[in-house]
């Protein structure tokens, strides 16, 4: 990676942080980013690290897992979930129970308490995985049954949309489940964390109540597919 490349990504991170309010958390999305510019965002002052692939995840963790807190931002296969548990720090992607189920039984072994969020289908688009606003309730209400996971609050996608607007009724949806969902005095339920918000949604998302952002494109640039 050359060095001018290096210096856009820490011009783009401290534009962020000088930006956001300091109440909420940048995850840098870092899918199919390299290990340099995952590097060159956590020299700029990045904390969290976002991936959406397991086995990506794997090999920048194992030159750079020590240097920030991992998140898992993408769809979890049950059959990842023991290597997620190895490398992530947090789950924002629990869309299901026999996931939940598979992650605590995995999390047992180790007696290790792994903190995760719920994955909420706030635009209720068949293409998307997640659990739909009015079932949130129910499935929160078993997790008294999971003693090693930790359930710390609600993420959502939202469908994407040009304009930014347009994803504001899905961001409020969410934080009203979520509202909802932290008067309840649950075992192993603490709502602290609403992750929303991606690179061109951030700014609405945390007026709308978000603490978490995810944002790749406008710190990395555009993936080549993109």
């Amino acid at each position: 990676m050359t060095e001018e490349r290096e210096r856009a990504i820490s011009d783009s991170v401290q534009q962020l942080l000088e930006s956001i309010p300091s109440e909420v958390t940048l995850v840098a999305a870092a899918k199919r980013r390299s290990v340099g510019e995952v590097r060159a965002a956590i020299d700029a002052g990045v904390k969290h690290i976002g991936h959406n692939y397991v086995q990506e995840a794997a090999l920048i963790c194992g030159q750079l897992g020590g240097l920030a807190q991992w998140h898992m931002i993408g769809h979890l296969q049950r059959n990842k979930a023991k290597t997620a548990v190895e490398i992530f720090d947090m789950v924002e992607t629990v869309d299901s129970w026999p996931l939940a189920k598979e992650l605590e039984r995995i999390c047992a072994r180790t007696d290790t308490r792994m903190p995760v969020l719920i994955e909420v289908n706030s635009g209720r688009e068949a293409s998307k995985t997640g659990l739909l606003p009015e079932d949130l309730h129910s499935f929160v209400g078993r997790f008294a049954e999971l003693e090693h996971l930790a359930l710390v609050g609600l993420m959502t996608m939202g469908p994407r949309f040009g304009d930014p607007e347009q994803a504001r009724p899905f961001f409020q949806e969410t934080r009203k489940a979520y509202e909802s969902l932290s008067h309840l005095d649950l075992p192993h339920v603490n709502m602290r964390w609403l992750s929303m918000g991606m690179s061109n949604s951030y700014r609405v998302a945390i007026e709308e109540g978000a603490n978490l952002v995810r944002i790749g494109t406008k710190i990395f640039g555009p993936r080549s597919e993109d």
